[in-house]
């Protein structure tokens, strides 16, 4: 790794061009020693701030008293240490399984009636299962941390020499050399780059979702580190704050060449964050593994059950008091039979008794006939319940894996289920917490359009306009036709709207450019110089060429530049600047080069602009501006920012275009653009040169004044603006987020949006998703900057806050209008209030009143937090979905987390639940996948628990019959194939099988998902329903049978049946029984199904055939062929008691359908009789009924802009023509 000769550092020196970013206090002020530091810095050495690093001597911080951790990381549930506790734990956190392992402790005791093996092997085969599936689950989480943990990075091994070491083999104090465009392995100090000033660039999507490059700054004392062999004799020690999980401040001194130097934020890499737009850097390791301050910000792996299956361990309660209390009944019958009868039944010798059944004891054989009857009608609680749920999460979980409608062909990615605890939740989620950054958007922006000189050019048109156009076209009122069928109906070249007026739709586009989708012949091909207004067009393209940071990219192979821009914006700009001629090439220390075609009579022509003063853009300014000298030694500011901010700072002679340019701006955002107005300013020399003295003062200043006085120089020029016009780009969101989020609206879900991005990106991005429209009423909660110094200014800004809040409320609650929608906007400092105890119902309160809530500058703590406060206030599912490590700890706080795989690391998708390639897989997966695997789950929980109450009571009535005897009445083959052969792959096959409707029909109804929020499928209703009906059939069994076999002869020598017959029959109207219930509790037939439900009944035939043929069989030798196959009234028992078990719920399910039928019932009913492809105005209106009624989304906005269209229609004539490209 070691440099021959050196290498040539960058020449730019950043700090010279950069007003507030980078400012470094002057070299003899960071040398004089610990007073210098700032006022955090005196702290060091204090509690909290006790860190100690000797830079560059690594082994001292692997014994005490330092020993810091490795920078190994772990995601996992479980170690090869804690697995099988804690595995045990989770399993037997069921109360089933805590039941049947104290039935599996009393079955090696006398008391149990059966046998130990047959009590301990099903309860180990169940829990054994269960945690090799987790086992098998969390050794995928391993492996992905693996992948992590061995990335390599350059670590300088001693002498000079730097050679490449694995992630986890870092150590605190280590010196490591970190490349362009890799991932930051620790957290580091930063002491040198590939600039001469010690800048670098840092990304930092993955701890806070900005896409914007951050500077770093090294010190001035740590810039001759410049090369390998400058680290050979490299010490120095480092005294700061504890490990802690504050991602924007850091308190620190470092002790180098026996000076004291303060370190602050500016000079710390974060773990996990990427270094862009710099060759190299050089940084000493701070904070390793789970120390550094993105693992600090994540929360333990945690243990997730869904609501359905805490809700299974209430109804296991129930039945579990039905256990005993029958239970107790037939103890106590039993020892009242002991006392009176048991001694005048001579004939079983009550003389030589034991104590279980003695005569003279009966409460001491009561008590152990207790035991016995709990572990004979454990069938109640069905121990396979578990293990089949189990199986059928897992090959749930498959489909999902396999579903070809959820893989990414650009990336080849699928879904993954990579916990299949949680299938069921999917389909119950209440509000969805979505990161922006990589999430929603794609990080690219596209010029479409741009007002100059009061005239706007761009004829092609967004997604918005585009759909609105198409909707009116159809003829659609606002809810008569779903927006998809426009989308799919509509493929005309030009549509009209109504009669002469037309929209014309160009389907051919020019081959697409990365970032530029503009199309309009006035300004291409330098046809803008025949325009009236050329030489302010000029100004314009030539403020997108020079007013910007960015940084030209030559590749050599093809000669073709690329640009690493701060922000996606100022890409776009400069691609759009070069599309019209004016392409930015190089940039030097104190000039900008851009060749500029058709200004003059020679071709292209290579100009050069000094650059004098860089102002740049901050969330605060909300503008940047750039002072340069052009060949002709004007001096000019351009300047660009929000409109608002613009216009206030506008000459009176600037304001030439106002009126036109803001008509246009207000028409840009209706059509969801992001917009920023374009001006400029001559000045003079003298005038400039005493401003350019003010503000070398003000630049220079120290103390907490300094940014204060910069703004308020750099106010002092920037007023008295011409204003040029104003640029619209298209915030290329993920493909398909647009119609996710509308359809997820419809389908009656929450939204809301945490970002660590500004306020105006969030804004920005909630109307290009359609979160937010023109005309939706906004609520904006929060603090101005410095109100968080002083105790008193704390409380200041909290009693600010609550009354912004009960002011919304207010407000939200005085609004009549029915189609008035509010969207709340929260940031991070404000939000760090709402989040404590006395604030955070109210503010929540005011959260679920709006339409649509965006939280911004949100750390990935106060993620977690607002996921925890929404989780637990509204009591409802909560689903968080992200892409990076910053979305880790809200992941893990919601009830399910979904990761997006990109190319931002796997940290998201390795704390998730469930991952997925884009944004817009979720609908599927929700709306499709949750949808069926709620219903399947909570169908087949129902069903279990109905067939095994109708065949536990028997038992039970029985043992009644029989004197409370503990005699069971079925064979005990019989018992044990029940659950485990005969019965469990039509409840299997309805669970992984069953569709109440396709896919196809989910998506075009949406508002059949809530039937999983509002828990129809199981709720108490049915699920007392359905043990209702197990009860009925139980007693229609037992009694029917009862009374056709009591005293009837059912051989030909005249003899009655035995209790091998009755039993046998009776368990075979149990066959029957339950396998037609399911039969008819199925909406979705494919082959398996009827192999299962018919084939479980002919295996019962056979068994009881084969069995029959054996010695073991004993009383049923031969039953089948010999007794009860000749016997008609067999048959004739089969058939009557099956059909009593059925027929009430065949006419209940037959009332319902035709006198209160679901939503599914009618769509059913409509597909049966082909009504979808005979009668489509009928499909169409049903489609339009299905959706739930939402205020956000596209048909929201689409809905909004059709009218505005309408609007101006009645006011413009019938030869209006409006042009656009798709």
């Amino acid at each position: 790794m070691g440099r021959v000769g050196g290498r040539r550092r960058d020449r730019l020196r950043w700090s010279k061009l950069y007003t507030f970013s980078c400012f470094r206090t002057p070299a003899t002020d960071d040398a004089a020693g610990p007073s210098a530091a700032s006022d955090g810095g005196s702290a060091v050495g204090g509690p909290g701030f006790s860190r100690v690093v000797h830079c560059n001597n690594p082994v001292l911080h692997r014994r005490k008293p330092l020993k810091y951790p490795t920078n190994y990381i772990s995601t996992t549930k479980y170690n090869v240490l804690t697995f099988f506790p804690k595995a045990i734990f989770e399993q037997f956190r069921r109360v089933a399984n805590l039941y049947f392992l104290l039935t599996a402790i009393l079955s090696l005791t006398p008391v149990c009636p059966f046998s130990p093996v047959s009590m301990i092997a099903p309860l180990a085969f169940v829990v054994g299962l269960s945690m090799i599936k987790e086992g098998v689950e969390d050794w995928r989480r391993f492996i992905q941390d693996m992948k992590v943990n061995n990335r390599k990075v350059a670590v300088h091994n001693g002498d000079g020499q730097f050679g490449y070491r694995h992630w986890e083999d870092l150590c605190v104090g280590d010196v490591v050399k970190v490349e362009k465009d890799q991932f930051f392995p620790a957290d580091l100090l930063l002491l040198s780059s590939s600039y001469e000033d010690g800048i670098c660039y840092v990304e930092t999507m993955n701890l806070d979702g900005e896409t914007n490059l951050k500077v770093k700054r090294s010190l001035e004392v740590t810039l001759p580190l410049e090369e390998d062999e400058s680290f050979k004799d490299f010490r120095a020690m480092i005294r700061c704050e504890d490990p802690n999980p504050s991602l924007y401040t850091f308190v620190g001194n470092l002790e180098y060449e026996r000076q004291v130097y303060a370190i602050d934020p500016f000079q710390i890499l974060l773990r996990d964050s990427k270094l862009r737009n710099t060759a190299f850097i050089y940084g000493v390791v701070i904070f390793t593994g789970h120390d550094s301050k993105v693992m600090q910000n994540s929360t333990e792996s945690p243990s997730k059950r869904s609501r359905i299956e805490r809700k299974m361990d209430l109804i296991i309660y129930i039945l579990f008091t039905v256990l005993v209390l029958i239970s107790l009944i037939s103890s106590i019958g039993f020892a009242v039979r002991i006392k009176l009868d048991l001694p005048h039944w001579w004939y079983l010798q009550p003389q030589n008794s034991n104590k279980l059944d003695d005569p003279s004891h009966p409460a001491l054989s009561g008590i152990f006939h207790l035991i016995t009857a709990l572990i004979l009608y454990g069938y109640l609680i069905p121990i396979s319940l578990y293990v089949s749920i189990e199986l059928v999460k897992v090959l749930q979980a498959h489909f999902i894996n396999q579903d070809i409608h959820m893989f990414d062909e650009e990336t080849g990615i699928t879904a993954q289920a990579r916990t299949s605890n949680l299938n069921e939740e999917l389909g119950q989620v209440h509000t969805i917490l979505s990161d922006k950054t990589g999430t929603l958007t794609c990080n690219q922006m596209d010029f479409l359009k741009c007002s100059i000189a009061g005239v706007s050019y761009g004829v092609g048109s967004s997604e918005v306009e585009l759909a609105a156009a198409k909707q009116m076209a159809s003829g659609a009122d606002d809810q008569d036709i779903p927006l998809q069928d426009v989308w799919e109906e509509n493929n005309e070249d030009e549509i009209q709207l109504v009669e002469g007026v037309n929209f014309s739709v160009g389907n051919n586009r020019k081959a697409s450019i990365k970032s530029f989708s503009f199309d309009d012949d006035r300004l291409m091909q330098g046809n803008w110089t025949k325009e009236p207004n050329s030489s302010t067009i000029l100004l314009f393209f030539r403020i997108l060429s020079l007013c910007h940071t960015a940084i030209p990219e030559i590749n050599d192979a093809t000669g073709s530049i690329t640009y690493e821009a701060e922000s996606p914006d100022e890409g776009a700009f400069l691609v759009a600047a070069r599309e019209f001629g004016f392409e930015f090439f190089k940039r030097t220390q104190s000039s900008v080069f851009v060749r500029e075609k058709h200004t003059s009579s020679k071709g292209t022509t290579e100009r050069e602009f000094k650059i004098l003063n860089l102002l740049e853009f901050n969330s605060k300014r909300k503008r940047m501006s750039v002072i340069l000298k052009d060949e002709d030694g004007q001096i000019l500011l351009f300047c660009k920012g929000a409109d608002s901010i613009i216009f206030d700072r506008l000459a009176k002679n600037g304001r030439m275009y106002e009126a036109d340019t803001t008509r246009h701006l207000n028409d840009y955002g209706e059509a969801g653009l992001r917009t920023l107005a374009l001006s400029y300013r001559l000045l003079e020399e003298s005038e400039y040169s005493s401003w350019s003295a003010e503000f070398l003062k003000a630049k220079t200043t120290i103390g907490p004044d300094r940014e204060l006085q910069l703004e308020r120089v750099s106010d002092l020029i920037e007023r008295e603006l011409i204003l040029v016009g104003a640029t619209a780009v298209e915030d290329k969101l993920q493909k398909g987020v647009p119609q996710c989020i509308d359809r997820l609206a419809q389908a009656g879900l929450k939204i809301w949006v945490l970002t660590g991005d500004k306020m105006e990106t969030a804004i920005n991005i909630g109307y290009a998703c359609s979160l937010l429209r023109q005309g939706m009423k906004r609520i904006c909660l929060s603090i101005p900057t410095g109100d968080q110094v002083a105790h008193d200014a704390k409380k200041a800004a909290k009693e600010s806050l609550m009354l912004q809040i009960a002011n919304g409320s207010q407000m939200v609650k005085l609004d009549k209008d029915p189609d008035a929608a509010f969207a709340l906007v929260i940031d991070g400092k404000a939000l760090a209030f709402a989040l404590e105890d006395d604030m955070k119902h109210m503010f929540l309160n005011l959260a679920i009143e709006c339409a649509s809530v965006i939280c911004c500058r949100v750390s990935p703590k106060q993620k977690a937090l607002v996921t925890r406060l929404v989780k637990e206030g509204i009591g409802q599912t909560t689903l968080a979905i992200g892409d990076g490590a910053n979305d880790v700890g809200m992941i893990q706080e919601a009830d399910i987390g979904v990761g997006i795989s990109g190319v931002e690391g796997m940290q998201a998708v390795m704390a998730s639940d469930f991952s997925i390639s884009q944004f817009r897989f979720l609908e599927r997966l929700l709306v499709v996948h949750g949808h069926w695997c709620y219903k399947r789950i909570a169908q087949m929980i129902c069903y279990f628990f109905y067939k095994n109450i109708a065949f536990g009571l028997t038992i039970f009535y029985f043992e009644a019959f029989a004197g409370f005897s503990g005699q069971s009445v079925y064979d005990d083959w019989f018992m044990l194939l029940f659950n485990v052969v005969l019965t469990s792959l039509p409840v299997i096959s309805l669970g992984v099988f069953e569709q109440d409707v396709s896919s196809e029909i989910c998506l075009q109804f949406p508002a059949l998902y809530q039937q999983g929020p509002k828990n129809l499928f199981f709720d108490w209703y049915r699920i007392l329903g359905w043990m209702g009906n197990g009860l009925y059939s139980s007693l229609a069994i037992f009694f029917l049978n009862l009374c056709i076999f009591y005293d009837q002869a059912i051989r030909a020598g005249g003899q009655t049946a035995d209790m091998a017959a009755v039993g046998t029959t009776m368990f075979t109207c149990i066959i029957w029984a339950v396998n037609m219930q399911i039969a008819l509790t199925m909406s979705h037939f494919t082959w398996i199904q009827h192999l299962f439900v018919w084939g479980s009944i002919t295996t019962w035939y056979l068994f009881i055939l084969a069995y029959g043929m054996t010695l073991r069989s004993r009383d049923n030798y031969k039953i089948l062929l010999e007794v009860l196959g000749p016997a008609p009234l067999y048959w004739a028992a089969t058939l009557l008691v099956t059909a009593a078990c059925n027929i009430p719920y065949l006419i209940h399910i037959s009332y319902q359908r035709s006198c209160n039928p679901l939503d599914h019932h009618v769509i059913q009913e409509i597909k049966y009789l082909r009504k979808d492809v005979e009668d489509q105005t009928m499909w169409k209106r049903e489609r339009s009924k299905a959706r739930q009624k939402t205020k956000i989304g596209f048909t929201a906005r689409v809905d909004a802009k059709i009218k505005q269209i309408r609007g101006k229609l009645h006011k413009k004539g019938p030869a209006l023509t409006i042009h656009t490209v798709s």
